[in-house]
């Protein structure tokens, strides 16, 4: 069994999903918040990539198809309108993802992971805005009472980029594939329509599995993302 069995919440803040899911567990879940280890899910760039497979990990992550971006659009506008929510769909120009998600490990230092967190993901999915833009993130900082040029060029730290790639690693071992994502030792749950099964697991006491189970080729596992959908989205 891993030695850290807190359980946690792999997040992203590029996904509609890990966005729904943030707010069901702030919302409906707030004392399980405090619990979670929150942990940003993200998709490499260049550097992070190299440093990655120096460390002899491999990003496992496929962009998705036309049609699933097509079908994502449809089941989040469904979801959100459940909600009373609206969505303001952004635009990602040139992406850099370790803009904002090693900006949230400047905020969590600070204790202001959740502001950041819900500031990020009300500036993508309420106002529409380039979350890899630095102006975008440094408004963010300034929102919450961080310093906007030190949360801005956060990905510019070497210090934060190696703990960046650390996470990436703990992605790798945790054989995370898409978000929300969540994990108590080996015992796995992908989707916002799993959030109450891995609340019911913890509220349980539920202990976590010591193995992962090796798949099967007779029930046909082993696709990639592309081809897979549980309320999850990279």
């Amino acid at each position: 069994m891993p030695k850290n069995t807190k359980p946690r919440f792999y997040f992203n803040l590029r996904s509609p999903y890990s966005w729904l899911a943030h707010r069901e567990v702030m919302e409906r879940h707030p004392d399980l918040a405090s619990q979670l280890e929150w942990v940003p899910f993200f998709e490499p760039d260049p550097l992070s990539a190299r440093m990655l497979s120096e460390h002899g990990g491999t990003f496992p992550y496929s962009e998705m198809s036309r049609e699933k971006n097509r079908y994502v659009l449809q089941d989040v506008g469904r979801l959100t309108k459940a909600r009373g929510l609206s969505v303001k769909w952004p635009v990602d120009r040139k992406p850099v993802w370790e803009v904002p998600h090693l900006g949230y490990l400047v905020a969590e230092r600070m204790g202001r992971g959740h502001e950041y967190i819900t500031a990020v993901y009300a500036a993508r999915f309420g106002e529409g805005r380039d979350i890899c833009d630095r102006a975008t993130i440094a408004d963010v900082g300034a929102r919450i009472g961080i310093d906007s040029e030190v949360i801005a060029n956060a990905c510019d730290d070497p210090e934060l980029r190696a703990e960046g790639v650390r996470i990436l690693l703990d992605v790798c071992k945790d054989g995370v594939f898409g978000v929300p994502f969540f994990v108590h030792g080996y015992t796995r749950f992908w989707g916002i329509d799993r959030l109450d099964a891995f609340v019911a697991h913890l509220d349980s006491r539920g202990v976590p599995a010591t193995t992962v189970p090796e798949p099967s080729a007779a029930i046909g596992l082993g696709r990639s993302t592309d081809d897979a959908h549980a309320g999850g989205c990279g």
